[in-house]
Order: C-alpha cells, then sequence, then structure tokens
C-alpha cells in the first residue's frame, strides 16, 4: 500500500514540477504576432498561389505588417480592391497597381509547326522537356502537355486541340504566374493589360538564327530587326536573335506588327484594320462635283 501511495505521489511530483518548467519555457520563449497579421489575412483571398512572392496569403500578411509600406505589394488575385481593405486595416496607402494577364509567347501551331515525331513519353512538359522530347524541330516553343493549365487554380488556362498551344481565359486569370512557374520553356509570361486592355508583344521565344528559326516554325521571331528600327518609342531591343516588346515603353502604335515579316507580333484587342488597298481606293477617288 506503501508503494502505491510513493508512486503516486512521486508521479504527481514529476507532473507538477514538468508543468512548471513547460509554463515558464512558453513564457520565456513566446513568440509574439501582431494581431494585425491575422486581419490582413482575413481579408486575402486564401488562394495561396505565391503570385505575391511570398509563402501563401499568411506570408504576405506578415510582409505587409513588418514593412510598414505596401509599396511593390499586390495580390494578384484579389487586385487593388483587395489591397485597399488592406491598408485600411494597418493605416496606410495603397499603391495604384497596374492589372496584369498571362500571355502566351508562341504561334507555333499545329500549322505553323509541323510535327516530325511522336512523343510517347509521360504527358509531362517538365518530364518531355528534360528528356528532349516533343514532337517539332523547334526546342523553344510549347510542347502542349498542359502543365500550364493543370497548375492555374482558376480555370483561366487551357490547351486548345485544334492549334495544341495553351490559350488564356482574360475574365478569369489573376496573373497569379502560377502557369508561367510551371511552363519548362517560359513561353508564358505575365504582362501588363495595357490601356483599353490592348497590348503588343512578340508571339516567340525562339533564339535561334532567322534560318533555323524559319525552318522549324513559319511563325518565328527571325531576329531582322525590322521592328527595333521602325519603332519610334525605343520600346524593342534585340538580343540573341530574338526581339523583345518593353511593355512600360510601348506606345501600342502597332508599326512594328505590320513591319515583321513572320507575322511574330502580334496585337490584342484591337479593331481590325482596314484593307490597305479599301483606304487606297478612297483616297484615289475623286470628288464628285454637284
Amino acid at each position: 500500500m506503501n508503494m502505491i501511495l510513493i508512486a503516486v505521489v512521486s508521479l504527481g511530483a514529476i507532473g507538477l514540477v514538468s508543468a512548471i518548467v513547460l509554463y515558464v519555457a512558453s513564457k520565456k520563449f513566446a513568440v509574439y504576432e501582431d494581431p494585425r497579421i491575422a486581419q490582413v489575412a482575413e481579408v486575402l483571398p486564401q488562394a495561396n498561389c505565391g503570385g505575391c512572392g511570398f509563402p501563401g496569403c499568411s506570408g504576405f500578411a506578415a510582409a505587409c505588417v513588418k514593412a510598414g509600406s505596401l509599396e511593390g505589394k499586390l495580390c494578384p488575385v484579389g487586385g487593388q480592391p483587395t489591397m485597399e481593405k488592406v491598408a485600411a486595416i494597418l493605416g496606410l496607402k495603397a499603391e495604384a497597381s497596374e492589372p496584369k494577364v498571362a500571355v502566351v509567347r508562341c504561334n507555333g501551331t499545329c500549322d505553323n509547326r509541323p510535327r516530325l515525331t511522336q512523343y510517347d513519353g509521360v504527358r509531362s512538359c517538365v518530364v518531355a522537356n528534360a528528356t528532349g522530347g516533343g514532337e517539332t524541330g523547334c526546342f523553344f516553343g510549347c510542347l502542349g502537355y498542359g502543365d500550364c493549365a493543370n497548375a492555374c487554380q482558376f480555370g483561366a488556362i487551357r490547351i486548345n486541340p485544334q492549334t495544341g498551344l495553351p490559350e488564356v481565359d482574360e475574365t478569369k486569370c489573376t496573373a497569379c504566374g502560377a502557369c508561367a512557374k510551371a511552363c519548362p520553356r517560359n513561353i508564358i509570361e505575365i504582362r501588363p493589360r495595357g490601356k483599353n486592355n490592348r497590348r503588343v508583344y512578340v508571339q516567340c521565344v525562339n533564339k535561334d538564327k532567322g534560318t533555323l528559326a524559319r525552318k522549324v516554325c513559319d511563325a518565328a521571331c527571325i531576329g531582322c530587326g525590322k521592328c527595333v528600327k521602325t519603332c519610334p518609342f525605343e520600346a524593342i531591343t534585340l538580343e540573341n536573335n530574338l526581339a523583345y516588346i518593353d511593355p512600360a515603353k510601348c506606345k501600342a502604335c502597332r508599326k512594328c506588327e505590320m513591319e515583321c515579316p513572320q507575322g511574330a507580333i502580334v496585337a490584342v484587342n484591337f479593331p481590325p484594320r482596314k484593307q490597305r488597298e479599301t483606304v487606297s481606293a478612297e483616297i484615289e477617288q475623286p470628288e464628285v462635283k454637284p
């Protein structure tokens, strides 16, 4: 009986001492968390897409609170309305941000880029790219196996079965960048939507020399430099046989689009151009005197 009593008292004493040690340790090593972090996290969309550049919405909330400024910070899913709510909680100013969208910089459709082989490996762009897979002679263009579509949480991108290329639904795209990160060939770029949702960009990432690029794809940029020379705003640069249009400098005049012999430069959401013949006929038509 005495042994049982001693055991019970001993265990009770050990438990009491352990509880005291744990209590003291919890107080001594407690990490204070600003309650505003939870408040900011609550107004975020909780997509945890990483498009803000931080590990999830909680990481973004903590960064906003600790920085003491919202400059350079944006939740791409929630956009400006969400940032206004964050600013109100923190008593800061929400910097105006330019809306962005994902663009596919490849026009290697089945018609423009003929298939040379049949790929029988894992239907993954990452795997195919790592193993030298793919079915065309272009080692820069889209593989078409849908890693970008699988990465999108918002259903904003899909592979068109007719062209074999991804297509972005602008009404659903949040510019989170998940599709761009998933693409092993970096053909998807997050660009500003542009004024009136209009933008001009080079729909190619092929860095081969002109002859080889044209051989593998009829719509490839051949690095001729005509677009560079014709741009009045110095918005186009040519590097590694590939032209690139800086969205910050581009004024969407579309002169480069008309000058490109390959049709590698595209203008999105612009009204259709008048046919040159029609315009010429209207100019040359004589006035009818009454």
